[in-house]
């Protein structure tokens, strides 16, 4: 029997079976599953905003920005001898948990965040098989590098696998 792996908030973890890999807290914020699918390895990454672009060079934690979180989880990956070509991607969270007066997009970090892991998992060529986002309501996800199951829990929406 394996145990839970937590990832915080604008971290990212590996994991092998049976161990399974744990975050809370998705708002706007975006949890990343990656899964080998021959291996029995996975990778989650809970990112909280879309680009890092601005502030390289700041030092602070570059986990937060979708793309410099799965810049960096495919290093560590390669680096355990991951082949990178067999990944596929999961994603869940990107809920937009304020409204806000107005039509700008600025302020819609879910949507953002989305887009932004989609954009990225497409330029490093990852499928991406299951998604669960946007909405208005907070999720917990717990992934399994196992079978490649996500379980998404909702406050007053129950729990789903994808």
């Amino acid at each position: 029997m394996g145990s839970f792996v937590k990832v915080g908030m604008a971290d990212y973890k590996i994991a092998r079976a049976p161990d399974k890999l744990i975050t809370a807290g998705l708002g706007s914020c975006i949890g990343i599953c990656l899964w080998d699918t021959r291996g029995q390895v996975g990778a989650l990454a809970h990112i909280m905003l879309p680009s890092g672009e601005l502030s390289r060079g700041i030092s602070h934690n570059q986990a937060k920005f979708a793309d410099m979180a799965l810049d960096m989880v495919l290093g560590d990956l390669r680096q355990d001898g991951i082949a990178t070509n067999r990944l596929i991607a999961k994603i869940a969270g990107g809920a937009q948990m304020f409204k806000f007066l107005g039509e700008s997009d600025i302020m819609k970090i879910g949507l953002r965040n989305v887009q932004a892991v989609e954009e990225n998992l497409k330029k490093h060529n990852i499928k991406m098989v299951a998604k669960d986002v946007g909405g208005s309501m907070g999720r917990t996800i717990v992934f399994d590098p196992a079978t490649g199951e996500l379980l998404i829990k909702t406050l007053g929406n129950g729990e789903r696998v994808i």
